[in-house]
């Protein structure tokens, strides 16, 4: 099942980002062009679940199906690179809330702050090269507004998707003694909202105290 639904994941991004870059034309008094920027935001969020869960050897038993399914997904998410991604994020459960945690800020707890910290730290070179080169490319035979819309923009609403529900709400000060085990909070018990939200991602402080769980079965821990 976890192949199944990362598989159906990747190929539904894939599908509805080339129809809507060479389909759907940017028009701001249009409904269609606003339902197709949210659809391709959440689908975006579910490929970086997917790369997330892959982390976790909850997509398939089989270790280089899964890392190949991981890569993929981080990939195509934004030229990622899953090897620097799954090492930041077992410190992030190992030291969550704390100066060893990478995805924690210590010296601010301000959303802007905490996030643009948290996108440089995840940026490389290697990374916003094959983003240039990937957008150049595809400016052949892609209106460049087109791809600032369907594809780069929704990059950046999916990170702070992402960030909102998976890091700030969950992990920002102060941390109570309820969740010191953990230093993370979560959303209240609401599964429709914690799947349009992020995938049940909000369920945040259930992820830290089993984290094998797959992102589609976490609602059954709350």
């Amino acid at each position: 099942m976890g192949i199944i639904i990362a598989l159906t994941i990747i190929i539904v991004w894939i599908s509805h980002l080339a129809y809507i870059l060479t389909s759907v034309t940017v028009d701001f008094t249009s409904p269609v062009f606003y339902l197709h920027i949210l659809v391709q935001a959440y689908l975006y969020t579910g490929l970086f679940i997917t790369g997330h869960d892959v982390m976790h050897q909850t997509v398939s038993g089989n270790k280089k199906l899964n890392r190949a399914i991981g890569t993929i997904a981080t990939f195509l998410y934004a030229g990622l690179s899953y090897k620097r991604l799954i090492t930041n994020h077992f410190k992030q459960h190992r030291y969550p809330g704390t100066a060893d945690d990478p995805d924690f800020n210590v010296k601010s707890q301000n959303f802007f702050i905490w996030w643009v910290s948290f996108m440089f730290r995840y940026a490389t070179i290697p990374q916003l090269l094959v983003m240039a080169i990937a957008f150049n490319v595809l400016k052949i035979g892609v209106p460049e507004i087109s791809l600032w819309f369907f594809w780069v923009i929704l990059a950046f609403l999916s990170s702070l998707q992402l960030f909102f529900f998976g890091t700030y709400l969950p992990h920002r000060k102060p941390h109570d003694h309820e969740m010191e085990s953990h230093k993370a909070r979560t959303q209240k018990k609401n599964h429709l909202w914690a799947m349009l939200s992020c995938y049940f991602f909000g369920y945040h402080f259930e992820h830290h105290d089993a984290p094998h769980t797959p992102w589609w079965q976490l609602y059954k821990t709350k």
